[in-house]
């Protein structure tokens, strides 16, 4: 598994766990426990958080150029 910290505690309060990643992501980052005075809507026991990484990929399609070269008239 990993080697290192196992465990976290984030800025609002809410303890972290890091464990094995799935496809395309090494970790997963996992709240373990949510703080009390957390106000992060997004932080939920149990729950992984979202690995941005995948989004930040270049697109895996060609994307067609919608114009050709443009010409000034007059």
């Amino acid at each position: 598994m990993l080697k290192g910290f196992e465990h976290a505690r984030l800025a609002c309060g809410c303890r972290v766990g890091f464990r094995d990643g799935v496809e395309g992501s090494p970790v997963t980052v996992v709240i373990d426990r949510k703080g009390p005075a957390c106000r992060v809507p997004v932080h939920v026991g149990g729950i992984p958080v979202y690995d941005h990484r995948e989004a930040l990929r270049p697109p895996t399609r060609l994307i067609p150029s919608l114009e050709g070269d443009y010409e000034e008239e007059g």
